[in-house]
């Protein structure tokens, strides 16, 4: 699998990352196993995680398959700290909270060290140069090789990139995970202009849609899928309206001219998007994985992608980046 740096740094990621919010509670431990084997053996090294999947069991999950299954030196780890979704603060950028959460992220991954380390959503309640000062602490104590920050908008991007490099021994930003697709295109407005400018590079969340873009929700909600959780049937339900279905039918259009699939179609136009370092596939099972490592061998053609581009083109109104309507 081709690898790419993360923004301007030396850190090379695979171009598909795997993601494990399921890990630990929709994704046993049998089953995460097969995943990441067929995940490395495929080329790929970023494994992302966070401090509060399945309230830690994410991270425990990847560090027993680090001890038994795969060298914790082939992968590239990332995880996240800062939600706190159990209390009356949603979440709690403070420099105490944060070192506190990596320590506990580090005894149930298993090891001395992350190689991405980010903050999971702003705080507003919090100075930002407290919050991004324990990024600083996580990389000078080498707890960190690399840090970055989640679902920040584009001035609050723009405003913690220019902290860290306006002072001299600061961390700079090596990443930013938001969520982007052919569904959410809301990114390019601000946050991805302000990423490239600050040489950060996008891991991009929910690149298929949060499954909608591989078609399966186009005649009602299959019994075995996210949309059918519990737990996750909130966070489909989104991208179900008529906007999305003409965008999906657009992806199958382009699909069966393609003699490809419509995953492998949404997958290929967020991974070689300008400015993306790598797009996460959260997959549950392994038909699912390897249906997305598939997409490796696809480049979608320019006509194809101007097609897609077109149909699921954000409006950019004033005084939006690149705005032309009021």
């Amino acid at each position: 699998m081709e690898k790419r740096h993360l923004g301007r740094t030396g850190l090379q990621v695979s171009r598909l990352g795997l993601g494990t919010m399921t890990w630990g509670r929709d994704t046993d431990e049998h089953e995460a196993a097969d995943l990441l084997k067929e995940f490395v053996d495929a080329g790929g090294n970023l494994v992302d995680t966070a401090d509060v999947y399945a309230d830690g069991g994410a991270e425990y999950l990847l560090s027993r398959l680090t001890d038994n299954l795969i060298p914790r030196s082939e992968l590239v780890i990332a995880t996240k700290a800062g939600s706190v979704p159990e209390s009356g603060r949603r979440f709690d950028g403070s420099r105490g909270h944060l070192l506190a959460a990596l320590d506990a992220s580090l005894r149930r991954l298993g090891t001395d060290y992350v190689d991405l380390w980010q903050v999971h959503a702003f705080d507003p309640t919090t100075p930002v140069e407290e919050t991004l000062s324990a990024l600083d602490i996580a990389v000078a104590s080498g707890r960190a090789r690399y840090v970055g920050v989640c679902d920040y908008s584009g001035w609050q991007l723009a405003k913690a990139a220019t902290w860290q490099h306006a002072h001299h021994g600061r961390v700079p930003l090596a990443g930013v995970q938001l969520e982007y697709s052919l569904l959410q295109r809301g990114i390019e407005r601000e946050a991805l202009p302000a990423a490239q400018d600050g040489g950060i590079g996008l891991l991009a969340a929910s690149p298929l849609g949060r499954g909608v873009l591989t078609g399966k929700y186009r005649h009602g909600v299959p019994q075995d899928s996210r949309g059918a959780s519990p737990y996750l049937s909130g966070f489909v339900q989104p991208y179900l309206g008529e906007r999305s279905r003409r965008i999906v039918d657009a992806v199958a259009t382009a699909a069966d001219g393609l003699a490809s699939s419509p995953l492998a179609v949404a997958l290929a136009w967020v991974r070689d998007r300008p400015g993306v370092a790598a797009a996460l596939v959260g997959a549950r099972t392994l038909t699912q994985l390897q249906a997305a490592l598939s997409v490796e061998a696809l480049t979608l053609p320019g006509e194809i992608r101007g097609a897609l581009d077109d149909i699921s083109s954000p409006v950019h109104r004033y005084p939006d980046q690149g705005w032309s309507e009021l």
